[in-house]
């Protein structure tokens, strides 16, 4: 169990970040690789035929050796901040302090024997302990590769999962309040006043003390949120968005490929205001984005919501207009 102290300053100072961080992605990514939940099996069989045509075979052995699944792997590859440039967040990453990165290998190396009874390849990780430039320019580019090859692809889906999910969660938050935000946040979460406990695989207590939690939405994040294992860096808590049953990946191309009558069906200004609604909107913004008055805004969205693609909610004198499911799938051709 993961027992988060608040202090009535940490309730006001919750943060939500808009979009998922590219480097825990990439770690939770790697970890769905090499032991897929369910939703993720299409997404795995996919990326391995691609990996392996590519011939990433040893940048993925030595990034799953240096992110294992299990209850530690080195807060390091996960920067504190919110990074959604991956050249900035591996660029932080191989900045780490020599001192932090051999605390944190060898920390690593002691704990994986003792969990799963297998030895872990150290030779491949102490020279990233050390702070060797070869070592380090290695795990940069593996880290780079194998992002370009399992993630940037599929990019757009979950990256509107996420923003949709962040929208629901700052609705709840300014309407309801903080600890209502918190106690509906996923499940294998209970909010205990003032206690967040979160199911876990160790015992572990982190105390705000003033500097308040960072909520990040994740795509790849499964079971339960997580956050850094040294509970003196900025607090921060990674928690899974909610998902469909299955997931069925579509790189670009093939979307492009499957939507490319959407202007054709639904007309080349509606197309594009649908396009733009991945995340809520007024009709003003969408007015300005589609360079029209807000009175055609308003027809072109009320349209949309009659047919099923676009939902309205009024937020006081305003309202907000966002994408539904349907016109998501409609929007990438499912």
């Amino acid at each position: 169990m993961l027992r988060i102290h608040f202090s009535s300053a940490d309730l006001g100072r919750l943060r939500l970040a808009a979009q998922p961080d590219v480097m825990w992605e990439t770690v939770l990514s790697l970890h769905q690789l090499a032991s897929p939940d369910p939703f993720f099996v299409p997404w795995r069989r996919t990326v391995c035929r691609a990996l392996a045509d590519a011939g990433l075979g040893p940048d993925v052995r030595l990034l799953t050796a240096i992110a294992p699944i299990s209850s530690y792997f080195p807060d390091f590859l996960t920067p504190p901040g919110h990074t959604t440039a991956l050249e900035a967040g591996i660029d932080v990453v191989l900045s780490t302090a020599r001192c932090r990165l051999r605390a944190e290998i060898d920390r690593l190396l002691e704990a994986r024997p003792r969990e799963d009874g297998r030895s872990c390849p150290s030779g491949r990780l102490d020279g990233i302990g050390a702070g060797r430039p070869p070592a380090l320019h290695r795990l940069g580019a593996a880290l780079r590769r194998y992002h370009a090859v399992a993630l940037a692809p599929y990019t757009p889906g979950p990256l509107v999962l996420a923003r949709r999910d962040m929208a629901r969660r700052a609705s709840v938050l300014l309407e309801q309040g903080s600890e209502a935000m918190l106690d509906g946040l996923c499940s294998g979460l209970r909010w205990r006043p003032p206690v967040l406990e979160v199911s876990y695989p160790v015992a572990r207590n982190v105390r705000l003390a003033g500097r308040g939690l960072h909520l990040v939405p994740s795509f790849f994040c499964h079971n339960h949120p997580i956050g850094f294992a040294d509970p003196e860096l900025p607090p921060v808590l990674i928690y899974p968005v909610a998902r469909t049953a299955l997931w069925i990946p579509r790189t670009p191309s093939a979307e492009r490929g499957a939507g490319q009558g959407l202007e054709e069906l639904i007309g080349p200004t509606r197309a594009a205001a649908l396009r733009f609604l991945d995340t809520g909107h007024s009709t003003t913004a969408l007015a300005g984005r589609l360079c029209v008055s807000a009175s055609t805004a308003s027809r072109h969205a009320a349209a949309l919501r009659r047919a099923g693609l676009v939902a309205t909610e009024r937020l006081g004198a305003s309202v907000l207009h966002t994408r539904t499911r349907l016109g998501t799938e409609l929007v990438h051709g499912a």
